[in-house]
């Protein structure tokens, strides 16, 4: 990647600005610092490399050089969107299941609350994070870290979940680039279909694990065991347990695993 090249895509998204780095710590970090200054709506952070990328609970995202996409990109929460701050990390995997769709033609799910898998293993992390100002969410800063090619997929003792890349999928080159570009604009799409019933019933269509057994894991309580129902409009997971009763889950602190059948 180099900066003409990387203006060139950019020019047909709505990206306002952006700052490349071959190798950073973190974009989100990045991000959130800019945020706070002067960044403008749809601001983006790109790296080759990150040394210090991380996922939720801090966990480490690994990003080798050449071998993945990592950005982060700056929203700043229009008034009809304050409400609605949650749905931000669904947006992120409905554009992302999209790109995989209409670029690739693979079939992708949404992990609820913010991965994307193929064929049931981890491709891509969310990380939605807020700038505040006092009580208000100033910006939103939406990390996405995307495994491309097979250097991007951590060893399988470093795995929490099963991890795969697209280039596992996908037989032919793959133009990062061109990649992020589709991406970028499929964010800007659905950004205007936030929290509307067709951005929830996508979501619902697309959800991996529906309708099967899954463990929900709490650091804090112990498990829960239940059919994943769905989505519900706050955009909590709805399990049905054992006894047929409901369970809502809220996102958090909390891992969602299938349950292996036999």
């Amino acid at each position: 990647m180099n900066r003409e090249e990387i203006l060139s895509y950019l020019s047909h998204t709505p990206v306002t600005e952006f700052r490349y780095f071959e190798s950073i710590g973190s974009t989100n970090d990045e991000a959130l610092s800019w945020a706070d200054q002067d960044a403008p709506d749809f601001a983006l952070v790109l790296a080759d490399e990150q040394t210090e990328g991380r996922g939720r609970f801090e966990r480490h995202w690994v990003t080798n050089p050449g071998s993945s996409l990592a950005f982060s990109l700056i929203l700043h929460p229009l008034a009809s969107e304050k409400g609605q701050l949650s749905l931000f990390s669904p947006l992120c995997g409905l554009a992302l299941r999209e790109t995989l769709a209409t670029r690739f033609g693979l079939k992708a799910e949404i992990k609820w609350p913010n991965d994307v898998l193929l064929d049931g293993h981890k491709t891509a992390g969310i990380l939605v994070e807020a700038a505040w100002s006092g009580e208000t969410a100033a910006g939103i800063v939406m990390g996405i870290g995307i495994n491309i090619y097979k250097g991007s997929v951590p060893p399988a003792n470093a795995q929490l979940f099963p991890a795969t890349c697209i280039a596992d999928h996908f037989h032919s080159p793959i133009d990062r680039l061109e990649f992020l570009q589709v991406l970028l604009n499929s964010l800007a799409k659905w950004r205007k279909e936030l929290g509307s019933p067709s951005f929830f019933q996508e979501w619902q269509n697309h959800l991996a694990f529906k309708e099967n057994l899954v463990r929900i894991e709490d650091s804090q309580k112990t498990s829960i065991i239940g059919i994943e129902k769905g989505i519900n409009s706050r955009g909590n997971l709805v399990l049905i347990l054992g006894d047929g009763q409901e369970k809502e889950i809220v996102a958090g602190d909390v891992h969602l695993r299938p349950v292996e059948q036999r």
